[in-house]
């Protein structure tokens, strides 16, 4: 059994000037929701083992504080995640490491929600620092497949 964590980064702000897509930061907002859903996520044991995050900075910011709050290694960072289809980021859970059981992924919409969609046949609403938690009866995560999952846990900061 493999449980796949699904985590669109936290709110980011747009006002910096000039500043590329890839370095924008979490905002206020961000910086308040991400630790409110890693703590609430904390408080009902649903603890991946394993981080796996885009690099760009909202994303990487937003995977830093579930680390921290999980007591977890930095995440390991894979430039693909950044802009990436539903065919990219099924790649990349398709090449996740087998030893663990429970990893998460954090990235951006819309490839967030349509893997979402892909994996599970069910379409949800990814607002920012939105969380899905998806199950798979399968053993390897190189078999896992598009209609595959199913949704264990949905949940996202109400003011999103």
């Amino acid at each position: 059994m493999k449980k796949l964590m699904l985590v669109r980064h936290a709110k980011s702000g747009w006002d910096i000037p000039d500043l590329p897509d890839f370095e924008r930061p979490l905002n206020q907002r961000g910086e308040e929701t991400a630790p409110e859903m890693a703590q609430r996520l904390l408080q009902k044991g649903i603890v991946p083992q394993y981080l796996v995050s885009s690099p760009a900075e909202r994303a990487k910011a937003t995977a830093n504080i579930f680390a921290e709050t999980f007591n977890l290694a930095e995440p390991e960072y894979n430039q693909v995640i950044y802009e990436a289809n539903t065919q990219t980021l099924l790649s990349v859970v398709n090449k996740l490491p087998d030893e663990y059981d429970f990893i998460a992924l954090f990235g951006h919409n819309p490839g967030v929600s349509d893997l979402l969609r892909y994996l599970t046949d069910k379409a949800y609403d990814m607002p920012t620092c939105a969380v899905v938690v998806i199950h798979f009866n399968g053993v390897s995560w190189q078999h896992i497949s598009g209609g595959m999952g199913t949704i264990e846990y949905y949940d996202y900061p109400k003011n999103a």
